[in-house]
């Protein structure tokens, strides 16, 4: 035994420079790559999941492995460049996920290219924001940095055969590793199995697998693609009615057609059919028609939200928000801005980044676009917005909801109002608008898309906020606090106009009022949410805890307990105006049947009635001490297979192969 010391000792004397070569190059990236990935996770996150953690490390083994084999395959000074390039274009790519982030409030992912008008159009608070993140960006590209300041010492070598097969085998052993760590979590839910075989969103990716690994899967599936799962899961034992004075003795119908499923060679539409099938409508109720030839006003209100809501300063939002149907558990998910709103708004599905790009061409057929349904119904249909009318596209899409007569700024409302300030008033839209249909023939339906409550929250660059400061003055808040909800007070006098209109022209009784928001006010600080919410929340979850309006004069208090969210609005609207629909085409469910009650987040975190599920977390908080065995699984699923079948829909224009 002794002997082979000296032989061991005498090969690394014969070979260090080489040895030492091969650990340079690979220690190199290795510590580059897990510095930025644990930094970001440190930025970011403020937690550490130890599953996470190893996923991560086995990614980067073998992405360091890869690396070192690239940039040692050709001489000296082409590796150098080499280096250089992938380190710049690495440091840039978390840096992306780190502004976008604190600009959006969700990660980036490769189909955001698809909406960068969306993103230009804030390029002000974009460069901002790049400033404020300097110290990030900074060390996102602090390996660059150093490459650059070192790169003699730091030199790379060209490879030898030798030191190329020691790259692949470690490549091949970290692969091993990783591969064996993704199986065995294949009962995780949202685990690194799930996210390589079924699950496709960045939300998740980038907290479980990293920043990286989630590039790599993003890129690998928009060249080959990737086929949605739909997972079995029977729920006919896991429902909700929470209604208060609910008749449950009589039996209702349910809200469903008879759907001609035709032959079809398309695999997700035969997926689509297959759920569709299997998936249960939801039932009729009492409320069933109450609001049928009622006249309606539908509004998706910017940045709404009930921490701006107040008796005192915003009276007519207090109202409408504490009679008639009150929701108690009413949320409003933030997903990619207003667009992401205005799309669960107008459209009773979940919306993802890959579908949104599609779904704005205004190239879908929707049976059950607001104006679609209601223009079949022989009303008289509007719609209006304050801002540009071609922003993100809305004149196209509108029109694939059944609007031809949208009006915005450029096509019409700057004749109206002034709308050269940022952001236009909502009152002023309301003014010279509602003349349009209140003094026409019934029944009608006016669309509202606002925009008062946008950000910036400040009394330099926002005319709303100025417009109001002086009722915000005595407010013990921050300022931008009190900048938001200065904007608020502005669609509070926009709401307080239409009901006065509509009683001056004795058509407030039979009119309906829905106002739900497109996001909470994300530009906010967490602080300042807090300082205006009654309780503490948190930034996954409570943060969408919002109010939701269906209102009318003539309406009974009843208060709603069930959890439910934006989706959710279109199918209740279609009930309560006693509309044939099939309640199964729809991802989100009438608020008022017994179906489910599920408020979906973002990142695949969920409300229900029995609790919390935090999905970047896992955890789990029970209402109660005791769920059914299996239910966060359950309802885990569900969640996937709502947010997946809303994707197919749209990326495959289901409703026209259904209907035409």
């Amino acid at each position: 035994m002794l002997s082979i010391v000296p032989k061991v000792k005498d090969f690394f004397d014969k070979n260090h420079e080489k040895i030492f070569n091969i650990a340079k190059t690979y220690v190199f990236w290795l510590f580059s790559l897990l510095f930025l990935e644990f930094f970001f996770a440190f930025v970011m996150f403020n937690t550490y999941q130890r599953r996470h953690i190893i996923n991560i490390v086995l990614y980067v083994f073998m992405a360091s492995a890869i690396l070192s084999i690239i940039t040692c395959l050709f001489k000296d000074k082409v590796n150098a460049v080499l280096t250089s390039i992938i380190l710049f274009i690495i440091g840039v790519m978390f840096s992306i996920q780190c502004v976008f982030y604190h600009t959006f409030k969700v990660y980036f992912s490769l189909s955001n290219l698809g909406l960068s008008d969306q993103i230009f159009s804030f390029s002000e608070d974009v460069v901002k924001l790049v400033f404020k993140n300097t110290i990030y960006i900074v060390a996102f590209m602090m390996p660059f940095i150093i490459y650059m300041l070192f790169r003699k010492k730091i030199k790379l070598q060209k490879n030898s055969l030798s030191n190329f097969i020691i790259y692949v085998l470690i490549f091949i052993f970290s692969c091993g590793l990783f591969i064996h760590r993704v199986n065995v979590s294949i009962n995780d839910i949202n685990g690194a199995y799930e996210l390589y075989h079924n699950v496709n969103d960045v939300s998740i990716s980038i907290n479980t697998l990293g920043v990286l690994n989630s590039y790599t899967l993003e890129f690998y599936r928009l060249i080959f693609g990737f086929e949605q799962k739909i997972k079995q899961v029977f729920v006919s034992d896991i429902s909700s009615n929470n209604i208060e004075n609910v008749e449950k003795v009589v039996e209702y119908g349910n809200n469903e057609l008879e759907l001609d499923f035709k032959e079809t060679a398309n695999k997700e539409i035969k997926t689509i059919n297959e759920y569709i099938m299997n998936d249960e409508p939801t039932s009729q109720n009492e409320y069933t028609g109450i609001f049928k030839d009622y006249n309606l006003i539908y509004i998706t209100a910017e940045s709404f939200s009930q921490i701006g809501i107040s008796e005192e300063l915003t009276p007519t939002l207090y109202k409408l928000t504490h009679s008639g149907f009150i929701f108690d558990n009413y949320y409003t998910p933030n997903v990619l801005s207003t667009i992401g709103g205005e799309f669960q708004s107008l459209t009773g599905l979940y919306p993802n980044s890959s579908i949104l790009t599609k779904w704005r061409s205004g190239k879908n057929y929707f049976p059950y676009g607001l104006g679609t349904t209601f223009k079949n119904l022989g009303y008289s249909t509007y719609a209006y917005h304050n801002n540009s009318y071609t922003f993100q596209d809305r004149n196209k899409y509108m029109k694939s909801q059944g609007f031809d007569n949208f009006l915005g700024q450029y096509n019409g409302m700057e004749k109206r109002m002034n709308c050269n300030k940022w952001p236009q008033s909502d009152d002023e839209m309301i003014e010279v608008t509602v003349s349009d249909y209140i003094g026409k023939g019934e029944p009608f339906l006016a669309y509202y898309m606002t925009v008062s409550g946008h950000f910036p929250y400040t009394f330099v660059g926002n005319s709303m906020a100025i417009k109001n400061k002086e009722a915000v003055k005595e407010l013990n808040l921050s300022e931008d606090a009190r900048a938001y909800i200065a904007t608020q007070i502005e669609l509070d006098k926009a709401l307080e106009r239409l009901i006065n209109a509509l009683s001056d022209a004795g058509k407030l009784d039979n009119t309906v009022i829905v106002l739900l928001a497109d996001h909470y006010p994300y530009k906010l600080s967490m602080q300042d949410i807090n300082s205006l919410s009654d309780y503490t929340r948190d930034d996954v979850v409570e943060v969408n805890h919002n109010s939701l309006i269906i209102w009318n004069n003539q309406l009974e208090d009843i208060h709603v307990t069930k959890p439910c969210m934006s989706i959710d609005v279109l199918p209740t609207v279609c009930n309560l105006f006693g509309i044939e629909y099939d309640s199964r085409l729809l991802v989100g469910k009438d608020i008022l049947s017994d179906a489910l009650g599920i408020a979906i987040m973002y990142n695949h975190s969920w409300v229900t009635e029995e609790g919390t599920y935090y999905a970047n977390t896992r955890k789990f908080v029970a209402k109660d001490d005791e769920v059914p065995e299996g239910y966060v699984k359950s309802i885990s699923d569900i969640v996937d297979n709502r947010l997946n079948i809303s994707k197919m829909i749209v990326k495959n224009d289901y409703y026209n192969y259904l209907f035409n």
